[in-house]
């Protein structure tokens, strides 16, 4: 029968990931762990789904805080169940969609202005003229 709890070192190996950022995400509230009797950090077992979320949220993009907003939705006393993650699927599924929109339009349309120099400004999909964009704040607008 397999152990329950994981010390730290085993989830950061399981996880790939450094001990330092397992604590810097307890820190934050992302994941967190119990005392044994030793005084030794563990973890259930369940932690190496919620950190493998974060590590895949992180990975395309997600801000933490958004993450630990998700990850708040799920149960902290038991084990995440179907319904639980579909609904941080649900929480982020707008999101992830307009970001892949952009990063297919910057994909597609960056080829056009490498090398470009912009000689033709009636083609290009990323003039600003006059700085007219301005108004609608800071950052890219026409990806």
């Amino acid at each position: 029968m397999a152990k329950k709890d994981l010390s730290v070192g085993e989830v950061a190996r399981r996880s790939g990931l450094p001990i330092s950022t397992l604590h810097f995400y307890e820190r934050k509230g992302l994941i967190s762990s119990e005392r044994n009797m030793a005084n030794h950090r563990v973890y259930r077992r369940e932690i190496l789904r919620r950190v493998t979320i974060i590590k895949v949220a992180q990975s395309v993009g997600i801000p933490l805080s958004e993450i630990s907003g998700a990850l708040s939705h799920l149960p902290r006393d038991s084990t995440p169940n179907t319904e639980d993650w579909a609904r941080i699927s649900e929480i982020w599924h707008d999101d992830l969609t307009r970001r892949i929109e952009l990063l297919t339009a910057l994909r597609d349309k960056m080829a056009m202005c490498i090398g470009c120099g912009c000689i033709s400004v009636k083609r290009c999909p990323l003039v600003n003229e006059d700085d007219h964009l301005a108004k609608d704040g800071p950052g890219a607008r026409l990806l």
